[in-house]
């Protein structure tokens, strides 16, 4: 798969969203509900009903691009908002596509002190 490199937006679509949808209804979601530019070089994460199954939409100049993630167990971490979106950071979407929780992103131990 190949990715948008350098600085990027990313967008959550808060909500639930319909998988069986393809690229130009979520490019359709993406303009309409969220009201931003699809062909704006961002990348549009949308997340299933069950939360096992995210897909990623971007456009990388030349076309559209979509990927998806499905889960063997789990679930990805989403915003509790019913609509709308929420930006992300480039390491917090990398948790995310690992089904970590990206919003917990404090230290869990502190190092210790030397000497």
């Amino acid at each position: 798969m190949i990715w948008p490199s350098g600085e990027v937006r990313i967008w959550l679509a808060c909500g639930v969203t319909d998988m069986r949808r393809g690229i130009n209804s979520l490019a359709l979601q993406v303009q309409n509900t969220l009201g931003r530019d699809p062909h704006d070089g961002s990348i549009y994460i949308f997340r299933g009903r069950k939360g096992d199954t995210i897909k990623v939409l971007f456009w990388d100049r030349q076309g559209m691009c979509l990927a998806m993630k499905r889960l063997e167990s789990g679930r990805f971490v989403w915003p509790l908002a019913k609509d709308g979106s929420v930006s992300l950071t480039t390491g917090q979407m990398a948790m995310l596509v690992e089904a970590i929780d990206w919003r917990a992103t404090a230290w869990t131990a502190r190092p210790q002190v030397v000497g």
